[in-house]
């Protein structure tokens, strides 16, 4: 999935998309998700006990990992495997592919990205639009694990991005909007330009001196109870079909070697 406010260039897109499913998925992680600039805790997490936030991570482990094996057994079966991640980023950089290779790497992204125009489009309440090809192996085999990937798209960037809009809701709120004044003549004081990304420490701290983060530990629960309420049906939706991809990734774990069910008995449309 890719977050963008404007089109960027398709190729560039492939290019990022193929060098990040090489590391991720090879690490067990073939989902790329959307993310502000600051990306914020995951939803639902404040408070939580230390056991429920284990299961959840322990569950999240189990969904990439059934993810990263049906990405792969579909590149198996059209003679493709993923490159091996970047051991060192310290390395000399490579020499330009040839033409062989240039064709194999197309193919690649052809095979874990899908071909365009099939793409699946959501634009959030904060403006943003993610969008994802709807064919490809990466999106086959969340069709796999979640069952209708249509909806699981819908719901997951949704889920993903609400803290993001109970942010966004927050800035119409007068005591959010003078705290955000104060932070800012703290981060560019004397009536200096505005810093666009200014010194993280000299951010965390105007943060704090300004009283951005107390006002906004105060007004994000309720905000994001509300947002939570506002798309209450995608939150359901999320719920139900995460519980249907753990089934499916307990019942492929449960077979460790050979191909999986799906791709054996219905292969996994890669085209």
């Amino acid at each position: 999935m890719r977050l963008a406010s404007r089109r960027a260039p398709r190729s560039a897109h492939r290019h990022a998309l193929l060098t990040a499913a090489a590391a991720l998925v090879l690490a067990g992680c073939a989902t790329v998700h959307p993310h502000s600039a600051a990306p914020a805790p995951p939803v639902g997490t404040a408070g939580a006990p230390a056991s429920a936030l284990a299961t959840r991570q322990a569950q999240d482990r189990l969904l990439k990992a059934a993810e990263q094996r049906l990405v792969a057994d579909c590149l198996d079966a059209q003679g493709l495997t993923l490159p091996p991640a970047p051991v060192s980023q310290a390395r000399a950089p490579a020499p330009a592919p040839g033409p062989a290779a240039a064709d194999a790497d197309t193919r690649l992204q052809t095979a874990l990205f899908g071909r365009d125009p099939r793409e699946l489009s959501l634009t959030l309440a904060t403006g943003h639009t993610v969008t994802a090809n709807s064919d490809g192996c990466v999106a086959a085999a969340r069709a796999a694990l979640y069952g209708d990937q249509h909806r699981w798209f819908r719901a997951q960037v949704t889920v993903d991005n609400l803290r993001a809009e109970a942010q966004a809701r927050m800035k119409d709120d007068p005591a959010h909007r003078a705290a955000l004044d104060r932070w800012t003549r703290c981060a560019a004081p004397s009536g200096g330009p505005r810093a666009g990304r200014p010194d993280p420490a000299v951010a965390e701290r105007c943060t704090r001196e300004s009283g951005l983060a107390d006002v906004r530990a105060r007004l994000e629960p309720a905000e994001l109870a509300t947002v939570r309420t506002l798309h209450r049906d995608q939150v359901a939706t999320y719920e139900q079909l995460r519980a249907r991809a753990l089934r499916r990734a307990a019942e492929l774990s449960a077979h460790p070697t050979g191909k999986t069910a799906t791709s054996e008995k219905k292969g996994i449309d890669a085209s």
